[in-house]
């Protein structure tokens, strides 16, 4: 396991190993999201309070678990990165920041777009859900901000890791905020004692959105982490003779 492990932190490996893990994940998370599409928009029965304005939920839920996972995955890295010095890990922040902070935008546009004819108003901020959202956002863009401040790599991968394992405080907070304090959001209805909340025909489409949305995050991610690990391996030997193989 643990040589699995260290041969995956390896530039050149990984670099070869996302190459052939991609079209999977793009091929097979592309095909739940049209399922997921299909089956909420045209099969599912409209909800008997909401009527059809629920099938916004097929996207903004996806986006919003991916919001926290990606954040939840950067500060994993970032923990990694800083205390067993894997310039790997601090690559895979470094990709997910931006994925993670367009997931987070698209679903706050989205959870707006619902709440509007839901609770008449676009944006309410006595929401703690909303509100700790908005706050992963500004996370997101203050790590970019931090980084690209940083000319040196080194530098930059250890202070923007201090930063984002502060503010992985917010992931629970946004997760439990409907429970913790008064809401405008409903409660947990996936995840909750006596199964989920939903009907099945609502559910199945909802889940394949969650995990095709899931799949194909884990495709960009790979690639973006692809490109940072040829930006930060530009000047080593690998990365020449994989410029002169491809070129030749």
């Amino acid at each position: 396991m643990w040589k699995f492990l260290h041969k995956l932190a390896s530039p050149p490996h990984f670099y070869a190993l996302a190459a052939k893990m991609i079209p999977w994940f793009n091929i097979s998370g592309l095909l739940l999201i049209a399922y997921g599409t299909v089956a909420g928009l045209f099969f599912a029965p409209a909800d008997y309070q909401q009527g059809d304005a629920f099938r916004i939920i097929y996207a903004h839920v996806p986006a919003a678990y991916l919001s926290m996972m990606a954040y939840s995955i950067m500060a994993i890295s970032a923990g990694i990165g800083l205390i067993w010095r894997m310039k790997l890990a601090h690559a895979v922040a470094a990709a997910a920041a931006p994925l993670g902070a367009w997931f987070t935008f698209l679903a706050l546009a989205t959870g707006s777009i619902w709440g509007r004819p839901m609770w008449g108003t676009w944006w309410e901020w006595g929401d703690p859900r909303l509100t700790s959202e908005l706050i992963m956002l500004f996370l997101y863009f203050g790590y970019m901000s931090l980084r690209a401040a940083i000319d040196e790599t080194s530098k930059a991968d250890k202070a923007s890791a201090v930063l984002i394992l502060v503010g992985a405080v917010n992931v629970p907070i946004i997760h439990f905020s409907v429970e913790w304090w008064s809401s405008l959001h409903q409660g947990p209805t996936l995840i909750k004692e006596g199964g989920p909340a939903i009907e099945t025909a609502m559910l199945y489409p909802l889940l394949a959105m969650i995990l095709g949305f899931s799949l194909f995050f884990g495709a960009l991610l790979l690639a973006r982490v692809r490109t940072e690990v040829l930006h930060r391996e530009r000047r080593s030997r690998w990365v020449r003779n994989l410029v002169l193989t491809e070129s030749a």
